[in-house]
């Protein structure tokens, strides 16, 4: 499993900075005039933006170009828009817009005394971020709401898991549970690696999933990291399924509940 800021993927300026004066975001509204769907799933205190594609006007500190010379066209576009989003993110904790270059395994590296996560899938881009005294991590994924290619269900899930997927598609096949047990541990995975900066394999976790309460709880099958005076055993988060979409999020706070 790769911490990086759109997962894994399932299928074999002059005088001034740039952008300086201009509005940091322009959000596409969801498609019901909703609030944004990633909002649905934090808890106060998370700040976050999101956009429904790719934003013409975003842009990218020349460090940052640097990361994606000789990408691809949409790689570039989902790599600026996701940096764009996540500077809207951080300005509204306060935080002044700066480069935001990827760190160990490619997940950004964010401004001190901050918490983040960025995930990007097709028609969707997303950032949240906090500050660290509120909260230990964050993990967010986003996925098409699509089966997952064959025979990746059971390469990644536990034994539990695939009874427990079988049994949800049987009473509930509008959502692709296989394909939400995926996310979930993409999540997961992006909150434990600024915890660990170790691996977490697909099977170092067990999801068990609340279909009614559109929650989650993943218990580790591997030793967890201390965060202040508690080991860490578990991970709960929240996931939501709309417009094609599949969004997971997981935001551990500073003085978490027991587990």
């Amino acid at each position: 499993m790769i911490a990086e800021e759109g997962g894994w993927t399932p299928s074999s300026p002059d005088g001034g900075e740039p952008g300086e004066n201009r509005p940091l975001l322009d959000e596409e509204p969801t498609p019901t005039g909703g609030p944004p769907m990633i909002e649905m799933l934090l808890p106060p205190g998370v700040a976050h933006a999101e956009a429904l594609g790719d934003l013409a006007d975003a842009w990218l500190y020349p460090a940052e170009e640097s990361v994606v010379d000789g990408a691809g066209p949409e790689r570039r576009a989902e790599f600026t828009t996701a940096r764009h989003l996540a500077r809207a993110a951080l300005s509204r904790l306060g935080v002044a817009p700066a480069p935001l270059l990827p760190g160990p395994r490619r997940a950004p590296d964010w401004p001190t005394g901050v918490v983040g996560s960025i995930t990007h899938c097709a028609g969707y881009r997303a950032a949240v971020v906090a500050r660290r005294t509120s909260f230990v991590t964050l993990g967010v994924d986003a996925e098409p709401n699509a089966p997952l290619p064959a025979n990746v269900l059971r390469r990644i899930a536990t034994a539990a898991e695939l009874a427990q997927v079988a049994e949800l598609l049987a009473v509930r096949p509008e959502v692709c549970w296989d394909r939400l047990v995926f996310s979930v541990k993409e999540a997961v995975h992006k909150a434990w690696w600024p915890l660990t900066r170790q691996w977490l394999g697909f099977h170092d976790t067990d999801v068990v999933l609340d279909a009614d309460g559109a929650a989650f709880t993943t218990r580790l099958r591997v030793p967890g990291p201390r965060t202040g005076h508690r080991s860490v055993r578990s991970l709960h988060g929240r996931w939501l399924a709309r417009h094609g979409l599949l969004l997971t999020a997981v935001a551990r706070p500073a003085v978490p509940g027991p587990g």
